[in-house]
């Protein structure tokens, strides 16, 4: 994945920008689009165009990170909102580190899934190649 750069001077994207930025592409922008997290203004003769804001690509960047750490959209939507209103900061921490401690659970949940399957696996493994060592005799 391609490193983000930072915002230029006009402030405005299209699509093709921010999807090549970003290694993503139009149609998961869009997909964010529709999810209520990005909210580009419409321009040209059809109003079809989409033109993205500094906000707008912000908004997208927080997303990516927020996917990659494994959040759900409504996390990421959430607290992205939270820190674009003007509240208690550590209000907003406070929220932060509940949904990471949430996140946390699950994963180490899943870890402790994933052993279990592979310790069955193991043992499946292992049955079949007794199985297999019975019938070369």
């Amino acid at each position: 994945m391609t490193k983000a750069r930072e915002p230029r001077d006009s402030a405005t994207y299209s699509i093709t920008e921010l999807a090549r930025e970003f290694d993503v592409t139009p149609r998961a922008i869009r997909f964010y689009e529709d999810q209520g997290i990005l909210q580009p203004q419409r321009a040209g003769r059809s109003g079809l165009t989409r033109v993205y804001s500094s906000r707008d690509r912000t908004r997208l960047k927080l997303t990516l990170r927020g996917k990659r750490l494994g959040l759900t959209l409504t996390q990421v939507r959430e607290l992205i909102d939270m820190y674009e209103t003007p509240k208690d900061a550590a209000a907003q921490a406070k929220r932060f580190m509940a949904v990471l401690a949430q996140h946390r659970r699950a994963l180490e949940q899943q870890r402790e899934d994933i052993q279990v399957t592979l310790a069955e696996i193991g043992q499946h493994e292992a049955e079949c190649k007794r199985l297999l060592q019975r019938t070369k005799r």
